[in-house]
């Protein structure tokens, strides 16, 4: 004889609660006390009771479908960010729907409005680039569509928006090669046209100025955040006469296009030349040598965003502005750097 499954009545009448309570508890509402939340959890577990995502969606009249807006070709923070999100999804019962987009598409804000209508999404997450697009963001806002950004730059309201403090981190990274007595400093710059490669470029000129040091304008070079431009970058850099003691990229997967080139070409890291990137990837710790960079807190900003556009989701809008806006990157010191040493002959 086959067993009945327990339904949310049998949850509700055990409880002593109505559905309505029940339903909040298992959507993971924050308007739902400790104790009866506490009480309503210990039913579910002793019947093993476990609502399909479909029946929620309906009954509550959302798909607990989030999407991820991205064009980003670096798969290592993708991955960092899916996690992020996965640990809080996984905990309130949402599940995830990622797309692929491209930036400088013409038809990039309608095509993700299509995407959203399309999967049916309660609201999206939306990465650099794409997050600095103010057309998408009033877009979203014009169709009543929850969104959260990650940026590098307070470009919205609290709730809709998580912040990576780039500009410091970027400045803090300049101290650091101007404390090691590095005056001939090289810097690989991401796309111009983001606000997160301008915000590291100007933080990084703002703190080598503090030190009276200035970036030589043929010492600054534009790559696209990828490994091969890291690469073409670093081979004209190191084709100059006299050579930089310093190279800093705009992200780790550059900075690793820097450190090939100066194995290529026989020179020694960090002895002649000290080479940092940001971002701290899985990349960073395991290239040779070992990559200093600063650490962006990727997951961190992902789990913040996240539980952002769920609080919005359930129109909890005060709870969400409470909810941090702003990390922290740190400087992570390793092997690629050191003291400056004098100037390369060519």
């Amino acid at each position: 004889m086959i067993q009945k499954s327990s339904t949310i009545n049998d949850v509700a009448r055990l409880a002593g609660v109505s559905k309505r309570t029940v339903s909040r508890v298992i959507n993971g509402s924050l308007s739902v006390g400790d104790s009866t939340r506490v009480r309503v959890e210990k039913i579910i577990a002793e019947l093993n009771y476990s609502p399909n995502t479909q029946a929620r969606g309906l009954a509550s009249s959302r798909s607990y479908l989030l999407g991820l807006i991205y064009d980003n070709p670096d798969a290592l923070y993708l991955d960092d960010v899916q996690r992020g999100v996965l640990e809080i999804c996984s905990t309130l019962g949402y599940e995830l729907v990622v797309h692929p987009c491209r930036y400088r598409s013409e038809t990039l804000v309608q095509d993700c409005l299509n995407f959203i209508n399309r999967s049916k999404l309660d609201g999206v997450i939306v990465l650099p680039p794409v997050s600095e697009l103010e057309s998408l963001a009033e877009a979203l806002k014009d169709a009543g569509r929850p969104y959260v950004r990650l940026t590098s730059v307070a470009i919205d309201e609290a709730k809709h928006i998580v912040v990576s403090d780039d500009r410091s981190a970027a400045a803090e990274m300049a101290r650091y090669f101007a404390q090691l007595g590095h005056q001939d400093i090289a810097f690989i710059s991401g796309p111009q046209r983001y606000k997160s490669s301008t915000e590291r470029m100007e933080g990084f000129k703002l703190g080598l100025s503090a030190y009276g040091i200035a970036l030589k304008a043929e010492r600054v070079l534009e790559g696209n955040n990828t490994y091969e431009t890291g690469i073409e970058c670093a081979r004209s850099l190191l084709s100059q006469s006299p050579l930089p003691t310093a190279i800093f990229a705009n992200n780790d997967q550059m900075a690793a296009g820097v450190l090939k080139v100066a194995h290529q070409m026989g020179i020694a890291i960090p002895e002649q030349l000290s080479v940092a990137g940001f971002d701290d990837n899985l990349l960073a710790s395991r290239v040779i040598p070992a990559l200093t960079t600063i650490r962006r807190p990727v997951r961190q900003m992902a789990q913040l965003a996240t539980t952002k556009m769920i609080m919005v989701i359930e129109q909890n809008d005060k709870a969400a502005q409470q909810v941090a806006a702003k990390v922290a990157p740190t400087l992570v010191v390793r092997e690629s750097t050191a003291k400056a040493a004098t100037a390369l002959p060519s």
